[in-house]
């Protein structure tokens, strides 16, 4: 018998059958190509010694209606979770999003998943810019000033281009290091 989601509705299965595993993957990467979006954010977070963390994620967002193609690729990837987000607006429904946000899982199962199936829209470029920073993190180049620097500047090159609030507030904010010793 089929997994159900929260709501009792049998999940899709993702076929066994290795012939079939590319047709869905295929799938997969046209409709991320068109729905989804590799992000990465800087934050405040007064819990890390520099007071800023890094937020990368993977989304695939669509409506309600829709929520089994969401479910269809989280079963796929068997990680991340499906987030409801509730409309105040003028839209009929509520608008769904799938989230991988584990670095591990970025790093161990999206990210490989999409190298070997290329995106063919301007994604790629983004998807190729999170693999950067998602690698620059992995060795730890996020721990120091430069490095999160380095980072910063290639987050405001992805997606919509947005001015980094870390690279404007940077020459401000004092750096503390991981490894420096409080007094």
């Amino acid at each position: 018998m089929p997994s159900k989601n929260s709501r009792g509705v049998p999940l899709k299965k993702v076929p066994d059958n290795q012939q079939e595993r590319p047709e869905i993957a295929g799938w997969i990467c046209g409709f991320v190509d068109g729905e989804g979006c590799f992000s990465v954010s800087i934050i405040r977070n007064s819990t890390t010694s520099s007071g800023w963390q890094i937020f990368p994620e993977f989304v695939v967002t669509q409506g309600e209606k829709s929520r089994s193609s969401l479910e269809l690729i989280q079963s796929y990837f068997q990680c991340g979770q499906i987030y409801e987000n509730h409309r105040s607006d003028n839209h009929k429904e509520h608008l769904l999003r799938y989230c991988v946000r584990s670095k591990k899982d970025l790093l161990e199962i999206v990210i490989p998943f999409f190298e070997k199936y290329t995106l063919n829209t301007a994604k790629r470029d983004d998807f190729q810019k999170f693999v950067r920073i998602l690698n620059l993190i992995k060795v730890g180049k996020h721990l120091s000033k430069a490095g999160m620097t380095k980072i910063a500047k290639i987050i405001q090159s992805m997606n919509r281009r947005v001015p980094s609030r870390f690279l404007e507030s940077s020459e401000t904010t004092c750096w503390i290091s991981p490894k420096a010793k409080k007094i």
